[in-house]
């Protein structure tokens, strides 16, 4: 329980740390020690050379979810430009097939802003957090926001300008989320307005897709512009809060990534992908707390882990079935 709640803490700002003592099971204490011997060192060394040397490229996680990304919002489009109700609103509210559906997050600040609940926005909201929470974490962030594709777009460039020494990474906290997530529920219960929405690059690349470009896009390029050029996933990292939400709701998801520290190598590639890498600081050599356990919740489930791990030391998995994915 302790170990979770570190997890969870980690989604609040918290800094990565070791499994302690009393929090390590004795499998995974005798498995690092078991990794710690010579001939494992050497083992895991040639193994590391071999995949430096002969690397293996895989993109099915990631093509599951450009297309998931992609079909998702082509409703949107479809059922607004040949008007056939499939899909009636943008991400923020809607309605699928007579179902209301809404954002857990502009909902939250809708509440306070007008304070009164709203039958068909509980509705919705709860129809929301029950679809999300079965997968899980941030899971919406990287399988339905538009700004998300985006950003991935924006990352790759930003790394490309990176090897080059044209640009440099300005981490922040991570808790600077946290607190702007406080900041934006009380501004809209002090101003009866949802502020946050005038912002969020999600509603207004949802509504640019489904309505139509507006001025609201201008500030969409100057986030993508910090991205590229200041702070790599600056938004998705460090201000978001709907992301937070989303980790909220789903801490405890059926579907889970899966960690095996038997077959780690321990060689970092799956942090250097990650868009949340301190979710995956268990993967560092005496880390873990067991020899089997899952990432924590503010992982977004985008699967480029899994993709990138030739050892498959990382996967998808049925919480209590230990089915695969």
């Amino acid at each position: 329980m302790r170990w979770f709640l570190h997890k969870l803490a980690m989604m609040f700002g918290a800094e990565p740390r070791k499994a302690g003592p009393e929090e390590e099971t004795d499998a995974a204490r005798e498995m690092k020690v078991f990794k710690k011997t010579k001939p494992e060192v050497e083992k895991r060394k040639a193994l590391i050379a071999d995949e430096h040397t002969h690397p293996v490229v895989r993109r099915k996680w990631r093509n599951r979810r450009w297309a998931s990304i992609i079909i998702i919002n082509g409703l949107f489009i479809v059922s607004f430009a040949w008007d056939v109700q499939l899909v009636e609103g943008s991400l923020s509210a809607s309605r699928f097939l007579g179902f209301h559906m809404a954002d857990p997050n502009a909902a939250l600040q809708v509440f306070l802003a007008f304070r009164e609940v709203v039958l068909n926005l509980v509705i919705g909201t709860v129809t929301v957090v029950a679809l999300w929470w079965i997968v899980g974490g941030r899971a919406f962030c990287s399988w339905a926001c538009p700004y998300h594709l985006l950003a991935e777009w924006a990352e790759a460039i930003h790394l490309w300008l990176h090897a080059k020494g044209w640009v440099k990474d300005h981490p922040f906290h991570r808790g600077l989320r946290l607190v702007l997530w406080v900041i934006f529920m009380l501004l809209a219960f002090l101003t009866g307005y949802t502020v946050f929405e005038y912002i969020n690059p999600v509603g207004i690349v949802s509504r640019a897709l489904i309505y139509g470009p507006t001025v609201a896009v201008i500030w969409v390029i100057f986030l993508l512009g910090i991205e590229i050029f200041f702070s790599r996933r600056f938004w998705c990292r460090y201000v978001c809060p709907i992301g937070l939400t989303y980790g909220i709701t789903g801490a405890v998801a059926p579907v889970q990534v899966k960690y095996d520290l038997s077959k780690c190598l321990h060689e970092g590639e799956c942090r250097k992908v990650c868009l949340v890498p301190h979710v995956l600081e268990i993967t560092k050599m005496g880390y873990a707390s067991d020899t089997t356990e899952f990432i924590g919740p503010d992982c977004t489930r985008c699967g480029l882990c899994i993709d990138v791990c030739p050892q498959d030391a990382l996967s998808f998995t049925v919480r209590g079935l230990d089915k695969i994915i």
